[in-house]
């Protein structure tokens, strides 16, 4: 074989191989996604539990009620809990459920074609909108929050964060690589987000929530 027989394929073999960054940000998705999926289906089941347990006792008192900031109940019984007419926490056991599966498959060696990932994009973009329409609600129309449902707020946002960085990495969008200047602060983005939105509850509670 001849040197520039040689050459081409160890070029070749690199360009595949020769990218930590990529690897790094494959494995991060695939745990977020298994584990940032089973926590939000923990929460949506436990809530899910929750309005079962008001719906036969409406004098009931949900585990997550603390004080009149921190109230289950309360965000239970207003419309927002049901937007399209049986409980938010249904679409978070479907949703939650199906992230965990591509999560877990992904851990397992799993790949997955760009219309898989643009689809898994499309429900986690739905999910990150619909998941800020019920923070307003919660803090400026309710008044009140569910400390599950913050629970599904703080993985909803990272899932999306780093879900839109892979598609960036793997050029789904048009243009490989479109990530990778951003892949290394990819924690800050996620917990910069994080905390406006703790900033914003503060904000609007106050010392209200420890009384």
């Amino acid at each position: 074989m001849t040197s520039n027989q040689v050459a081409p394929s160890k070029t070749a073999k690199t360009a595949k191989t020769d990218d930590p960054g990529g690897r790094r940000l494959d494995r991060i998705v695939a745990w977020l996604l298994g584990v940032g999926g089973l926590v939000g289906l923990a929460a949506s089941f436990v809530l899910t539990i929750e309005k079962l347990e008001l719906l036969i006792n409406p004098n009931y008192i949900p585990t997550c009620t603390f004080n009149a900031a921190l109230s289950c109940g309360t965000v239970m019984k207003s419309e927002q809990a049901a937007v399209f007419g049986f409980p938010n926490s249904l679409l978070g056991i479907a949703g939650f459920s199906a992230v965990t599966a591509i999560g877990l498959g992904l851990l397992a060696g799993a790949t997955y074609r760009r219309w898989f990932w643009l689809g898994l994009q499309l429900g986690a973009t739905l999910g990150v909108v619909f998941t800020h329409w019920l923070i307003i609600q919660s803090l400026y129309e309710i008044r009140t929050l569910c400390p599950y449902c913050m629970v599904v707020w703080a993985v909803t946002i990272p899932i999306f964060v780093y879900v839109t960085l892979a598609n960036l990495e793997r050029g789904h969008f048009g243009g490989r690589g479109g990530g990778r200047a951003v892949t290394g602060y990819h924690g800050i983005l996620a917990l910069t987000w994080l905390a406006v939105i703790a900033a914003l509850v503060f904000t609007a509670f106050g010392a209200s929530l420890f009384a």
